[in-house]
């Protein structure tokens, strides 16, 4: 009878590989950490002649602190002097706009670079100016569901 055990190496092998693979996917060192426990630990007891629950024990470990020291170490110094991504109203601000429905009394209709149509209204500092469909304006401010816009440069000279 073949003793399977004398094999186990291989598996090891497949099954970094097959993390490495989902790490490549996934982006988030999990993997990753989980790959390098078992290459260090699993495989690397095999190929010292160790027991398969030894193997398993120390691949367990070896992953386990590598996830709890070395990944958010590496998650840190990979954000580092990232700005967070703006979401929701936050993504708003700033984003340029065109004039759908001429502005009467202040207020009008703009249509925003994603796609978005809001009611809205000049900033406080533009409200002398008249704003006719098709000119550019970007978003200021946002109050309730009423986006107040000021006018690109171009469409105040214009």
């Amino acid at each position: 009878m073949v003793d399977l055990t004398q094999y186990l190496w291989i598996a090891w092998l497949v099954f970094v590989i097959v993390c490495v693979i989902i790490e490549v996917l996934t982006l988030e060192f999990t993997f990753m950490m989980v790959a390098a426990g078992s290459l260090i630990g699993g495989l690397g007891s095999n190929l010292l002649g160790f027991e398969w629950w030894v193997q398993i024990l120390a691949a367990a470990i070896v992953s386990g602190l590598l996830l709890f020291t070395i990944r958010p170490w590496l998650l840190h110094r990979l954000d580092r002097g990232v700005e967070p991504a703006r979401t929701n109203v936050d993504a708003l601000y700033g984003m340029a706009a065109r004039v759908t429905t001429s502005f009467v009394d202040g207020a009008g209709l703009v249509k925003l670079a994603n796609g978005e149509t809001w009611t809205a209204r000049l900033a406080p500092e533009h409200e002398t100016l008249t704003l006719s469909q098709g000119d550019r304006v970007v978003v200021t401010r946002i109050d309730g569901a009423t986006a107040e816009v000021a006018p690109t440069e171009r469409s105040e000279s214009a």
